[in-house]
């Protein structure tokens, strides 16, 4: 197969196996919450049918599965792209490519989430 064609796969692949992956993901979501309210529903009714207490919905039943980002997440990133942008512009520069201030990019969001961790901890009055 030409060389070409294949360069020009493998962008459109990625692609398109992105926005599936992601597709998926909200696709299994939405079945196993639709399975959730049903199986809610079944032991709702017979409750009723039976004259007994009708249960109330769990208010774990409507929270998404993600957790909420506290200022320890915030930390954790900064510190994870701080570290993966330091160790990508200095092993480009031991070997002397060109581009190697390109790692400074994700260097400079983990000290813009570090700097946020810091000043929210701060503003809160929470020690860091």
């Amino acid at each position: 197969m030409d060389p070409a064609v294949v360069g020009v796969f493998i962008p459109v692949i990625a692609i398109v196996m992105g926005i599936g992956i992601a597709m998926l993901n909200l696709l299994l979501d939405y079945r196993k919450k639709v399975a959730i309210f049903e199986l809610h529903h079944k032991e709702r009714m017979a409750a009723i049918e039976k004259g007994l207490e009708v249960p109330p919905l769990p208010a774990d039943l409507l929270r998404s599965n993600r957790t909420a980002s506290g200022p320890g997440d915030y930390l954790r990133r900064g510190l994870i792209l701080l570290f993966v942008g330091a160790g990508v512009t200095g092993a480009m520069m031991i070997e002397g490519h060109a581009g190697a201030y390109y790692g400074m990019i994700p260097a400079a969001i983990g000290v813009a989430y570090l700097l946020y961790y810091f000043l929210h901890a701060r503003t809160v009055g929470v020690d860091a």
